[in-house]
């Protein structure tokens, strides 16, 4: 499939975000705290600040739930490694 170019337009969770092209995408290798879990605001304001309205570069390694699962990239930053070191 390869890398696709798209604009996050909507964040849902920590994990969890919709790009222009209405793609539903869920970052792989990590798991956000989930809603009324500890951190689970602060993982969907990092989530946030990294890639809302912002140019993102996504890899599809899978589905799950209707959604692509995707290694995500802004700006040349794995954005999945960076939640992960985030400790969310």
């Amino acid at each position: 499939m390869g890398r696709v170019t798209a604009i996050c337009e909507y964040v849902q969770d920590g994990y969890t975000f919709r790009t222009t092209k209405q793609n539903w995408i869920r970052l792989a290798r990590y798991d956000a705290p989930l809603e009324g879990e500890p951190n689970y605001t602060e993982a969907e304001r990092l989530l946030s600040s990294l890639i809302l309205n912002k140019e993102i570069v996504y890899e599809q390694v899978g589905i799950s739930h209707g959604r692509v699962v995707a290694e995500v990239w802004q700006a040349g930053r794995n954005i999945n490694d960076l939640m992960i070191q985030s400790g969310y």
